[in-house]
C-alpha cells in the first residue's frame, strides 16, 4: 500500500535541510511503500531550487500558502487510504512510520476501525523536553487549552491511549479526513486548526489515538515564531480559541463558563496594562476584537444540538485527570505502558539508534 508523507513548507529551506533527510530515512525503512512529498505554501526563498539540487526525484507539490488547509486539496488529490502530515520543522526516528499508521491499515493486526487520526510521541529537539500529543482539554479563565503537557504528563506519556488533537505530526485516514472537512480555514494563518479538527472527528463518533511506539522530534513554532514574534502567537492563539468556542461550544455550562469569564478577563487586561509592554497591552481585548470581526464575516456552519452530549464528553475523556487514569473507554483493549528509550534527535548527516520498546501491562 502506498503512503505518502506530506511535508509542508514555506520558505524552510534551512528546516528542510535540517529535518528532511529524516523523514526520508523513516520513509526506507517502513516496510510499506512510502512517497516523500513535499507541499510548498509558495515559498520565495530559495526551498524549490533546494530541493531539486538535493532531492531531484522527490515530487513537490506547489499550492497557494493556507498552511495546513493547504493538505485540504492535496490530499484527496493522491488517491490513499492513509497519509502522514508532518510540518517542515519536524524529523522522525527511523522506525517511526510503521506503528504510527498500522491502527488506520486495514490489514494491519492493530487495526482500529473508529480510528481517524494517530499521534506519535513527540519530543522537543534536545530529545529530553517531552512536547507531547497525547492532548488533553481543560478550562483557563473560562477559555478552552488543548496541551499535552498537563500536570502529571510525564506518568503518562508511555501510554498509548487516545488524544484530542496532533499538531505538527500526524497520520490520517484519507476518507475520514475529507469526510470530517479537513481543517477549517476560518483560523488562518493558524494556531488551534488542530484542535477543531480532532474535535469535529470526535463529534463524528470517531477517535485519535496516541502512539507512543512512534517518536518524532519538533522545533516548534519554527515558521511562525519568526514571521509573527511571541506577541503575535499569543494574539492568534487567543483570537482563534474565541472563535474555536463560538463556532463548536454549544452545551449550555460551556456556554455559561465562556461568557461569564469575558468580563474578568477584559477586568486583568486593564489592571495589568501600566506593567505590560506595548504589544502585550490589553491583548485579551484586541483578540476578542478581531475575533469578532472573523465571526461576523465568515460564520461557520453551526453544529446541530444533538451534539451536545458527545460535547460534553470530549471534555470529559481528555481531561488531564482522565489521561492520567489510564482508562481505555473505547473498550478495544487493554491499556499499555510502553517503556521506551528514546534515542538523541537525529541528525541530517546520520540516522540515530532506533528506540527500544518494552511492553508492560498497566
Amino acid at each position: 500500500m502506498l503512503i505518502p508523507i506530506l511535508v509542508l513548507n514555506y520558505n524552510g529551506r534551512r528546516l528542510l535541510a535540517e529535518c528532511l533527510p529524516s523523514v526520508v530515512k523513516a520513509a526506507e525503512k517502513s516496510r510499506h511503500e512510502c512517497r516523500v512529498i513535499v507541499v510548498d505554501n509558495d515559498s520565495t526563498d530559495d526551498s524549490i531550487v533546494w530541493l531539486e539540487e538535493r532531492y531531484p526525484d522527490l515530487r513537490v507539490i506547489r499550492c497557494e500558502n493556507r498552511a495546513l488547509c493547504s493538505f485540504n486539496e492535496v490530499v484527496p488529490s493522491l488517491n490513499c487510504d492513509v497519509a502522514i502530515l508532518l510540518n517542515n520543522d519536524v524529523k522522525l526516528a527511523p522506525d517511526a512510520v510503521d506503528p504510527l499508521v498500522e491502527p488506520l491499515l486495514r490489514d494491519a493486526p492493530a487495526y482500529d476501525p473508529g480510528c481517524f487520526m494517530t499521534a506519535p510521541l513527540c519530543w522537543q529537539m534536545d530529545g529530553q523536553t517531552c512536547e507531547g500529543l497525547k492532548t488533553s482539554v481543560r478550562w483557563r479563565w473560562g477559555l478552552v487549552q488543548a496541551t499535552g503537557r498537563f500536570p502529571g504528563h510525564e506518568r503518562a506519556m508511555y501510554r498509548a491511549d487516545l488524544t484530542a488533537s496532533a499538531g505538527a505530526a500526524m497520520a490520517i485516514d484519507c476518507r475520514m479526513f475529507e469526510e470530517i472537512g479537513g481543517f477549517d480555514p476560518l483560523y488562518l494563518p493558524g494556531r488551534i486548526e488542530d484542535l477543531d479538527f480532532g474535535y469535529r472527528g470526535f463529534l463524528a463518533g470517531y477517535h485519535a489515538r496516541y502512539v507512543p511506539h512512534s517518536v518524532a522530534y519538533h522545533h516548534g513554532m519554527a515558521s511562525f515564531g519568526p514571521a509573527y514574534g511571541h506577541s503575535g502567537n499569543d494574539h492568534l492563539a487567543l483570537r482563534n480559541t474565541l472563535l474555536f468556542q463560538w463556532k463548536n461550544l454549544r452545551h449550555p455550562s460551556h456556554r455559561l463558563r465562556h461568557w461569564l469569564s469575558l468580563p474578568l478577563r477584559l477586568g486583568w487586561d486593564l489592571v495589568r496594562a501600566p506593567i505590560v509592554g506595548r504589544r502585550r497591552r490589553f491583548a485579551f481585548l484586541g483578540a476578542l476584537i478581531e475575533a469578532s470581526s472573523l465571526w461576523r464575516k465568515r460564520r461557520p456552519h453551526r453544529i446541530a444540538r444533538g451534539d451536545k452530549a458527545r460535547e460534553r464528553e470530549f471534555f470529559r475523556r481528555f481531561h488531564p485527570t482522565r489521561l492520567l487514569s489510564g482508562v481505555d473507554a473505547t473498550g478495544l483493549g487493554t491499556m499499555r505502558f510502553y517503556r521506551v528509550d528514546v534515542p538523541s534527535p537525529p541528525s541530517s548527516q546520520e540516522e540515530a539508534t532506533p528506540a527500544q520498546h518494552e511492553e508492560v501491562p498497566a
